[in-house]
Parts: structure tokens; C-alpha cells; sequence
């Protein structure tokens, strides 16, 4: 699997999805292919898509360093750190100065499967920033 079949797949299903979500995929080529997949009516929130050979992994980045009440970071952090098991399919880490939320699924996931990962990350995403409003400028 790639992420070119992964975008065809996204792209074609229009309101065909089991998610109820209209998704637009933009492959994007570098070093490592990324897809960048955003969801209808939550543009900006994307989904980077990437295919290692273990894993394809989902991050959607959530708010910068920057963006964090200096004075509430700690609670913040013990918050995220408390959320993590509960909320499904999804965990929190930090690239740089960007925290994120992400899934992972094997390499041998359905078509199906990633379709689901990228609803609940997506649905996560808005949960959390919904959450963490008050530890945020």
C-alpha cells in the first residue's frame, strides 16, 4: 500500500464513506511521501498521512508552544497525559514546537480501516482542542 492508492481511494468515495465525512487527499512527494488529507467543513485541521514499513501513521497538529498560557502548561500537560487512554485510537506528542495527536495502523489495514483511523483522529482533534481551550491563548 502507498499513499497515492490511499489518496485515489479517499478522493473517489464522495458521500460513499461508512464515516458520513467527505475527504480531499493532496500526495505530497519528498524525502518521505506524505498525504495531506483534509476533511470537508474541518479544513483547518489536516491529516498527514505517512507509510513506513511497519506502520502508516496519522498526525494532525493540534496548536504550537506559543500558543500555550505559560501558566497553565503544567496542568495542560498532566490533562493530555490523563486523556491519552480514553480517548480512542489516538495519543499525543510533541514534534518540535507542535503538539499533535496521532494514530498508528499496521501496513496491512483496510482501506476501511483508514478511513475509520482518519474519522476518529479527526473527531479526537476537535474533542481536544474543545478540551484544552482554557490552557491555551
Amino acid at each position: 500500500m502507498n499513499i497515492h492508492y490511499i489518496a485515489n481511494h479517499l478522493n473517489e468515495l464522495a458521500d460513499s464513506s461508512d464515516t458520513g465525512l467527505r475527504f480531499d487527499s493532496l500526495p505530497i512527494t519528498g524525502e518521505v511521501d506524505v498525504l495531506q488529507v483534509t476533511i470537508q467543513t474541518r479544513e483547518e485541521l489536516p491529516i498527514f498521512v505517512s507509510i513506513t514499513d511497519d506502520q502508516i501513521l496519522c498526525i494532525a497538529y493540534l496548536w504550537g508552544e506559543e500558543e500555550v498560557r505559560a501558566d497553565t502548561r503544567s496542568e495542560m500537560l498532566e490533562a493530555m497525559v490523563e486523556m491519552n487512554i480514553p480517548m480512542p485510537l489516538s495519543s499525543f506528542s510533541k514534534i518540535d514546537d507542535k503538539y499533535v495527536i496521532f494514530g498508528a495502523l499496521s501496513v496491512n489495514s483496510s482501506l476501511h480501516d483508514i478511513e475509520h483511523e482518519l474519522s476518529v483522529l479527526s473527531d479526537n482533534s476537535l474533542e481536544v482542542i474543545n478540551e484544552m481551550a482554557d490552557y491555551l491563548i
